[in-house]
């Protein structure tokens, strides 16, 4: 009889905390229910977070300086920029093509570069691998102005053209001539151009090498090239080199690149170069230069005969050469080959090759007397000749 007691004493108060609990949970339920909604989440995100909260106010706004702060370095840059930019111009070359069922005739884009204006007479200076092979070339100067160009001159083997635009001579802002003779390794220089099309770049770095030596398109190496690490890209060709001073030291033309982009070495034709080159371009459309009067032997001929120098194939009846005695390469009576003379020096300049003579003798005008070392039977002899003009 106790234990019964005790059983249903328990069951009891089992039964009456379960009602208690039901009770007590139902009344937080209800008293939820007499709240806005969102006001119990309104009030933790104040709590923890008051500046996410609705009436937060927001930071106040920085105060921006002005752009005052330029370096005097940065300055000079600027107004160099300012100041060339004017001369610099973008160039765009295309081809004509005519449908052969139609008839009708099309542009053809082919390619772009860059220039910059010599004279007042509306003259313009690029590469010569720019307009290479194209049918029509386009000139838009830095005021947008766009002009129909007509080529004057080229020189393949110095990589070097010029244009010519009828702008108004207001329009035109001829560059200022510099020296290469004097520059320096290390001294600062400045590339204006248009690479990929992006018009007005500039680029800075320094002269990293002096006296380099590049072949051209005609296969005739350019000497004494100016060697830089200011970024050249495609586009950037035909556009000039600066010095500090804003003056023109070279006519950027190549880069050293497996991928064709700037890898950190560009090379400039200098400008005492393009100074001699361009009026001989203006005035005669090419390079005069003078003329022995001599067809030369290939290297691979010199080569294969383990010989240094500039063979004579054959002598101009009445060249300087004729006139000087110098003997051309024949064969006699019974076919064997007779080598004419091998020309080895010119007024001390020591010739190894053909290119060496044609270099040296860009040092000379028709009518100069120089001094021709030979190299006939073995044995060294000199002449003096007169030269010719180039015909």
């Amino acid at each position: 009889m106790p234990n019964r007691f005790r059983f249903i004493l328990w069951l009891a108060l089992l039964i009456l905390g379960f009602v208690a609990g039901a009770a007590w949970k139902g009344k937080d339920s209800m008293a939820g229910k007499g709240k806005p909604a969102g006001a119990e989440a309104d009030s933790v995100i104040v709590d923890e977070a008051p500046s996410l909260s609705r009436n937060a106010s927001l930071p106040a706004s920085r105060e921006t300086t002005p752009g005052s702060g330029l370096t005097p370095e940065e300055r000079a840059t600027i107004k160099l920029f300012e100041d060339a930019a004017p001369s610099v111009c973008f160039i765009t070359t295309s081809n004509v093509r005519m449908d052969y069922f139609t008839r009708d005739v099309s542009e053809i884009p082919r390619g772009t570069g860059s220039g910059f204006v010599w004279d007042l007479g509306g003259h313009i200076v690029t590469n010569f691998h720019v307009i290479q092979g194209a049918d029509r070339a386009t000139v838009t100067l830095a005021d947008r102005s766009t002009w129909q160009a007509k080529l004057v001159g080229k020189a393949p083997e110095k990589d070097l053209a010029v244009l010519r635009i009828e702008a108004p001579r207001e329009t035109l802002r001829p560059i200022p001539i510099g020296s290469s003779e004097d520059l320096r390794v290390g001294q600062a220089v400045y590339a204006i151009g248009n690479p990929f099309g992006l018009d007005q770049t500039l680029t800075t770095g320094i002269v990293s090498a002096v006296g380099r030596e590049i072949q051209s398109v005609a296969g005739i190496p350019i000497r004494d090239v100016v060697q830089t690490d200011a970024a050249i890209n495609p586009g950037n060709s035909g556009g000039p080199l600066l010095d500090s001073s804003g003056r023109l030291i070279g006519v950027n033309t190549a880069i050293y690149s497996p991928s064709g982009a700037s890898a950190g070495i560009g090379f400039s034709i200098p400008v005492d170069a393009v100074s001699w080159i361009v009026p001989e371009l203006i005035e005669y459309g090419e390079l005069r230069r003078p003329s022995l009067g001599v067809d030369l032997a290939s290297a691979r001929v010199l080569s294969r005969l383990g010989l240094e120098g500039a063979l004579v194939i054959n002598v101009g009846k009445g060249s300087a050469a004729d006139r000087a005695g110098i003997r051309p390469t024949t064969r006699d009576r019974a076919g064997y080959i007779q080598l004419g003379d091998i020309i080895t020096g010119l007024d001390g300049i020591e010739i190894k090759n053909n290119s060496d003579l044609v270099l040296a003798l860009e040092k000379y005008e028709p009518g100069d007397v120089v001094t021709v070392r030979l190299l006939r039977d073995e044995e060294e002899v000199e002449v003096r000749l007169k030269l010719d003009p180039a015909e």
